[in-house]
């Protein structure tokens, strides 16, 4: 009797932890954004955010999802793909809205210019709409061509989950150089760290395509690298940076 009490005791609790976990897993990549939204909002002033981390992240999602009809994978993770696929449209919009508001007396460029010099650097949100629509459509196609190859399927879950994992490493490259993190937020690169840990730890424990755990550990990696350079460097005295820094995510570069 009191085994069946606890039983009935542990199996909701069982469901709630999973439940929260697998809200943290939907929802969680897109939590250091919203700081960063609401500071370029603020400030009216988009430098501090790379553009080309949306491009990246864009991309990632896109092909999660395509790799999904190839393989389905768990539920929370695909919903995760969605999620950010509308943050970084959201992300997108305004940082081209305060930028065009701030440029005065220039070219309006657009992606039917198809100019590669001023790629993902346009003047209106509906050219970045246009263009991921456009892969979308084009990446989708080949997908339901090639749906039954089980190597282009586990080729394109590598593709997605590997673009999102070097995300760090232009960051790790330009710390490298400059050898100081002078500009960096400190602050964003542990809760990337920590949010990586946990997705990581998720793919495993929920047995994800082994491509998810295998990129999961990279991006463990990468932060934990930038995170020994904050250490490595603060011992040493910052090198002058021949640009402005601002002070932005790891992923934000």
């Amino acid at each position: 009797m009191e085994a069946a009490g606890s039983e009935w005791l542990l199996v909701p609790a069982r469901r709630l932890v999973s439940w929260g976990a697998a809200g943290a897993m939907v929802f969680g990549g897109v939590v250091p954004y919203i700081p960063q939204y609401r500071d370029i909002r603020r400030t009216q002033n988009a430098e501090g955010f790379s553009t080309y981390v949306c491009l990246v992240l864009l991309v990632a999602n896109i092909l999660r999802i395509l790799f999904w009809f190839g393989r389905h994978f768990e539920s929370p993770l695909l919903w995760q793909s969605v999620i950010m696929i509308i943050t970084m449209l959201l992300m997108l919009r305004l940082c081209t809205e305060v930028r065009v508001s701030n440029e005065l007396n220039i070219k309006r460029r657009s992606f039917a210019d198809f100019d590669l010099n001023y790629f993902w650097h346009w003047s209106k949100f509906a050219d970045y709409v246009q263009c991921v629509l456009t892969f979308t459509g084009v990446t989708g196609y080949i997908t339901y061509l090639l749906l039954d190859s089980s190597l282009f399927v586990e080729t394109l879950g590598f593709l997605a989950v590997f673009a999102e994992a070097m995300l760090g490493i232009p960051q790790l490259y330009r710390n490298y150089q400059n050898r100081s993190t002078e500009g960096m937020s400190v602050k964003m690169v542990l809760m990337w760290t920590s949010g990586d840990t946990f997705k990581t730890v998720y793919f495993i424990l929920n047995q994800a395509p082994f491509q998810f755990s295998i990129c999961g550990l990279l991006q463990v990696f990468v932060d934990i690298a930038i995170l020994l350079q904050v250490y490595l460097y603060s011992s040493y005295p910052q090198k002058p940076v021949s640009h402005t820094a601002h002070p932005a995510s790891t992923k934000a570069l």
